[in-house]
């Protein structure tokens, strides 16, 4: 066994900045100046089971847990500037349908002449024609982040912070609770409940990494 370090690919890094400073920054400028809609896309899996933390006692103590592999499938898309959610949810998996089912929520919501951009991962589902095309009709941008850039999507924090919110040392004993418990923390988001923290959650900096390295054994 061994240890090393090693610093995060420069080729990646200088990709990420160009994106951000040439495709996103200007975007999410014309979002300030309510010239434009930027959304930020993703999907989140979360899966019915244990999720760990620790406490410390002297004697030795069992705590219910949850078991089994199902799975509520929620795919978001949080605006920029007011953080509105806006979700499209199942408990089967999320596709390219999935995707349209959210495109046009998000159209009808806003209405037909809003310029609209939704900032989105490279998975093949989010990429394929069918989505493409009816974004196309839709007059939607779709905008694709660089490859392993999740660090560029606002929307990976707001999935840490719900299963912080309503999943870690949570015990749910059947999965309509557990789909439930998920719901209602997103409801908090789209309704605002919480809008103090998500406006120091979900600010408009992102790190580049450019000091970051790993250590592999």
């Amino acid at each position: 066994m061994f240890s090393a370090s090693k610093s995060i690919d420069g080729g990646k890094k200088n990709e990420q900045r160009e994106f951000l400073e040439k495709e996103l920054e200007p975007r999410l400028e014309e979002a300030k100046a309510n010239k434009r809609t930027v959304f930020f896309v993703d999907a989140a899996h979360f899966v019915m089971g244990s999720f760990l933390a620790y406490i410390w006692c002297i004697t030795r103590i069992f705590i219910p847990s949850s078991s089994g592999r199902k799975r509520y499938n929620v795919l978001g898309a949080i605006d920029a500037i007011t953080h509105e959610l806006t979700t499209v949810c199942n408990d089967t998996y999320i596709n390219a349908l999935s995707v349209c089912e959210l495109l046009e929520k998000i159209r009808d919501a806003l209405g037909s002449e809003k310029l609209i951009t939704l900032v989105m991962d490279n998975a093949r589902y989010q990429r394929c024609a069918l989505v493409k095309e009816l974004a196309e009709k839709l007059n939607i941008e779709l905008l694709f982040l660089p490859s392993y850039s999740p660090n560029l999507n606002l929307i990976e924090r707001l999935w840490k912070w719900t299963k912080k919110d309503c999943l870690n040392c949570k015990y749910y004993e059947h999965f309509i609770e557990f789909k439930v418990g998920i719901n209602k923390s997103l409801l908090k988001v789209s309704q605002g409940e919480n809008k103090k923290e998500m406006d120091s959650l979900l600010t408009l900096n992102f790190q580049l990494f450019d000091n970051a390295n790993y250590n592999r054994a």
